[in-house]
């Protein structure tokens, strides 16, 4: 089926998908499956030496799989995206798909603690050197850019800082010196579209808003399809040097008579190949049943969170509101050129009795949950010192944005009168 529709509301229900060709179903089915007949062997022989593309092994693609791939893709106006098996594997990828040992990339301190951990000792451990600077400063990414950096990576709205990352002033930087911007959007899908403001990459921890009901781990890579990785063939030997995984293919010649795929092509057929992180049909299955809902469900998080930034300002206890909605100056400028239809649905904010008040605000909770993850349909709250930010150093936790008194909310859809009530008894008892 032809979808022309750019409207996220059409896309998440229709594309990629309108009927089952064997039974007619609407609903995209399940393939619980690890394998598929090939035709002939000369059927098989074409698949495995990439002449033409479908379905092999499970671990490499899935109909299920697929449909939420190119929804996804639509939705965020890419060519193609790559499902795996979590947030954390999506970053990983990004980076190995264009990194080796000795090569560098120019990376935001604005991250999601397990993203800091992975590149600031993981990523190291394999060779690989992660550069950290400070984003409200653009030029700092052209400043620790040399001949081996293969990338920048950012994260929309960061996660515990909420400081609006500029991707198109880093874009063009990137794209003077060749070098492309792979955007985490995990905190502002629909709001935001990182590849219309230059962005080459998009990846999504889909765990979060993209499912909603927390229920399943999920990650997604989206190729823009907007950046000439020949133009710098030296800077990307991955997609321009011969492979010998494919007895010397060169994905960015390869993949010409597809389209501008080669970056998402190699993730799947090298990375997802070898390492294995796959995505389950059944998580893709019930990922699909949250992206239909995510246009609605996205309008009331923003819709209420903004009303929970406004009730914490007026509190006594709160010495800090952390909200793009509540920043100004270019913090504010920001969050406006990039965030349309809200400011998202993390709301963070300080209490003026430290970590102690931290915890006992968080053991106080009564509807809110207390638990490590965000997106929910469901109010959700932590203390990202004594948890998830806990690993880091007390220097790192305050690059990232966390103070000892620093709780974190992910506003859900509940409505805002028992939001508040909640928050309010908790606040009385901190």
């Amino acid at each position: 089926m032809t979808m022309d529709s750019k409207n996220p509301e059409t896309l998440a229900l229709h594309a990629g998908h309108r009927m089952d060709a064997a039974s007619g179903a609407v609903a995209v089915p399940i393939y619980q499956t690890t394998s598929y007949q090939f035709q002939s062997t000369e059927h098989a022989a074409n698949l495995f030496g990439l002449k033409e593309l479908g379905n092999i092994y499970t671990r490499i693609m899935n109909p299920t799989n697929d449909v939420f791939e190119q929804r996804m893709a639509a939705i965020e106006g890419g060519v193609a995206a790559l499902a795996v098996g979590s947030g954390q594997a999506a970053t990983t990828f990004c980076i190995l798909n264009l990194c080796r040992a000795g090569d560098n990339f120019v990376t935001s301190t604005d991250l999601y603690g397990g993203t800091w951990n992975l590149f600031a000792n993981t990523l190291k451990d394999m060779g690989i050197e992660a550069r950290f600077v400070d984003p409200s400063d653009p030029e700092n990414f052209r400043r620790a850019t040399d001949e081996r950096t293969r990338c920048y990576y950012a994260e929309t709205l960061p996660n515990p800082k909420l400081n609006v990352f500029p991707i198109r002033e880093v874009a063009d930087i990137g794209r003077e010196l060749g070098v492309p911007l792979i955007m985490d959007n995990t905190a502002a899908p629909i709001i935001c579209k990182p590849l219309d403001h230059g962005a080459a990459v998009v990846m999504y921890s889909t765990t979060k808003y993209i499912g909603g009901h927390g229920t399943s781990i999920g990650g997604l890579v989206i190729d823009g399809g907007n950046f000439d990785w020949e133009a710098q063939g030296d800077r990307f030997p991955t997609l321009n040097g011969p492979d010998p995984s494919y007895h010397g293919a060169v994905w960015t010649q390869a993949v010409k008579p597809l389209g501008p795929i080669a970056f998402i092509l190699r993730m799947r057929v090298i990375l997802l190949r070898d390492v294995g992180a796959a995505m389950s049909p059944m998580n893709a299955f019930l990922f699909i049943q949250g992206l239909e809902t995510l246009p609605l469900r996205m309008r009331a998080h923003n819709e209420n969170a903004v009303m929970v930034a406004d009730f914490l300002k007026g509190h006594a206890k709160v010495t800090k509101v952390i909200f793009p909605g509540h920043q100004d100056g270019e913090p504010r400028r920001r969050a406006d050129a990039y965030l349309k239809g809200g400011y998202g649905a993390l709301v963070g904010f300080e209490l003026e009795g430290g970590k102690e008040a931290g915890r006992a605000f968080i053991d106080a909770l009564q509807m809110i949950y207390h638990v490590a993850n965000i997106g929910d349909a469901r109010t959700l709250a932590i203390h990202p010192a004594t948890t998830t930010h806990s690993q880091l150093s007390a220097e790192d936790q305050l690059a990232t944005g966390v103070s000892d008194g620093y709780v974190r909310l992910s506003i859900g859809i509940e409505h805002i009168d028992d939001i508040l009530s909640d928050l309010d008894q908790a606040l009385a008892k901190a």
